[in-house]
């Protein structure tokens, strides 16, 4: 499971941005974003990396 919507929504960003900064369609980033679809690890550090976050900021653990 990944933490990526709760980042989105604590910083204000759109789905849409995220998908155009990555270069992926609105409906991959949508998919990670509700959990239906993982991000392989280097499209999480990408993303990590636009959101200016750790990558282990996106990723919960099992005790969440």
């Amino acid at each position: 499971m990944n933490r990526i919507k709760e980042v989105l929504e604590e910083k204000g960003i759109k789905q849409t941005w995220l998908a155009e900064k990555l270069g992926k369609s609105y409906n991959m980033v949508n998919s990670y974003v509700q959990n239906r679809q993982q991000p392989r690890l280097e499209i999480l550090f990408e993303i990590a990396k636009i959101l200016d976050v750790d990558p282990k900021e996106l990723i919960k653990s099992e005790h969440e």
